[in-house]
């Protein structure tokens, strides 16, 4: 029997963007009773996401009680949506996960890894634009959690998908507990203004490694000289990979909308009718999912069709662009001292080896394999870089002489805070280190994973110089 089911929308819309959806599911079984579009504040500039999660766990909590809402029932969510129930997920139910009442939390789009727009809706012109009916408030603070690598982002991944040094071992997602499903398209915006915005391996707003709930962590400790110390993953809290399904002909916009039923959402994008009828049917199977063993082979299912995804760069015929099947994959770096203290002025590098040779490699990695770098406006200890991963695996790697392992390093530079402090080496100002991020091995094994978000802990340790202390002898006084 269908369930009820709650739809929660993104910043800067409102539910009636969701009516074209809620119609799709009336006509497939579900009773417009059963279906409830939440509204919340996202534009003026003192609402942050936790703010609406609260008061969204208030409103739950009296709708069960006075049993308007059953007990049990699901979610969809769209854009910053996602970052709404997790917020509510981890605080209204923190360490008791299994009281949960959602089952399956649908995911479209979700920016639970930022969006590279929430920059640009802070600026000027983002408040002239989506602030223009607002009193030109375009929701700062919600947009400040909306950024990329944000500080929310880094402590909501480490309360609901990852375990980071010192943390608790809580599970929210599991059999269980509660079944996330992400749904996410990679074509970009064709209309001529929204075009704006665009870039590669993202749906015209937010990229398909930022939908992806499946994140990784690891702490990189330069203080450690043993491999095994200083490179660290943290385990995750995940039971099982989470479903998602990339399309290769959705938007941001029309990836609420199954049927393209509303007008902005009939795009001039070339699609088959079994590629339009895709997002429909992984909703389906998602809120008809009955048990865990077919969470687990929904996983699978909607591997093979990212995977097809990507495939079309090779089916497209020129001069049609396919960068936008590329598969991408950002780190969210955090730099800190070894006192606890953050380090903002820094320096990431990458190449093939410690020699840094193979400049032809080199070159082309920082100019068509990183493709964008985003320092947060609000801590600049924290960055965001954009990795092009097809592109590393089939231009860069095939750009190293025969026989190089495909071995990806990193290597990190810091200013001095000052005259009488330095990194890494207390006489030597500007000096810096290197690790190898291997993408060797068994593909289960390689730490860096296409279309996800990885979070990178960096300490360095803080060498104070000679002058800071010294002990003269009082005999030579």
């Amino acid at each position: 029997m269908p369930r009820q089911i709650l739809i929660i929308h993104g910043w800067s819309d409102s539910s009636a963007s969701f009516r074209p959806l809620a119609s799709f599911l009336s006509a497939n079984g579900y009773q417009p009773k059963l279906l409830w579009l939440g509204d919340y504040i996202s534009k003026d500039d003192d609402v942050g996401v936790p703010d609406v999660a609260k008061r969204m766990a208030e409103v739950i909590d009296a709708m069960i009680a006075s049993r308007e809402l059953e007990a049990s029932f699901d979610m969809i969510v769209h854009s910053t949506g996602g970052l709404v129930a997790r917020q509510w997920l981890t605080t209204r139910y923190r360490g008791m996960a299994e009281q949960c009442p959602v089952k399956r939390l649908v995911m479209l789009a979700p920016a639970n890894y930022g969006s590279k727009l929430a920059a640009a809706g802070k600026s000027f012109l983002g408040r002239v634009i989506k602030g223009y009916d607002n009193w030109f408030e375009s929701g700062r603070t919600m947009l400040d959690n909306l950024e990329l690598a944000s500080p929310f982002q880094w402590q909501l991944a480490q309360r609901d998908i990852l375990i980071a040094p010192g943390g608790d071992a809580a599970r929210y997602y599991g059999s269980d507990r509660l079944w996330p499903f992400v749904i996410s398209g990679t074509h970009p915006y064709t209309s001529l203004l929204r075009q704006i915005v665009n870039e590669n391996g993202a749906d015209g707003a937010v990229r398909v490694c930022a939908a992806n709930l499946n994140a990784h962590g690891v702490t990189i400790d330069f203080r450690e000289r043993t491999p095994d110390r200083l490179f660290r993953v943290w385990p995750l809290r995940l039971e099982c990979k989470v479903p998602l399904a990339v399309l290769p002909t959705r938007t941001h916009g029309s990836i609420i909308d199954p049927k393209r039923s509303s007008r902005g959402n009939r795009e001039d994008i070339a699609e088959s009718e079994p590629e339009r009828q895709q997002l429909g049917q992984c909703l389906l199977a998602a809120l008809a999912c009955k048990d865990f063993d077919e969470y687990r082979a929904i996983s699978e299912n909607w591997e093979a069709i990212s995977e097809a995804t990507a495939e079309r760069r090779n089916r497209v015929p020129p001069p049609e662009r396919v960068d936008f099947f590329h598969q991408y994959m950002q780190m969210n770096s955090a730099v800190i001292d070894d006192h606890g203290y953050p380090v903002r002025d820094y320096f990431l590098e990458f190449f093939s080896g410690t020699s840094r040779a193979h400049d032809e490699a080199n070159v082309y990695l920082h100019r068509k394999v990183l493709e964008d770098v985003k320092i947060n406006t609000r801590d600049a200890s924290l960055r965001n870089l954009y990795f092009d991963r097809t592109a590393l695996f089939e231009g860069y790697f095939r750009l190293l002489p025969s026989g190089t392992p495909p071995t990806l390093f990193m290597s990190i530079s810091a200013a001095s805070p000052g005259d009488n402090v330095n990194y890494f080496e207390s006489e030597k100002v500007g000096a810096q280190q290197q690790v190898a991020l291997s993408l060797e091995g068994d593909r289960s094994q390689r730490w860096l994973q296409r279309n996800s978000t990885h979070f990178v802990q960096i300490i360095v340790p803080r060498m104070p110089r000679a002058k800071v202390f010294r002990l003269t002898n009082f005999a030579h006084l």
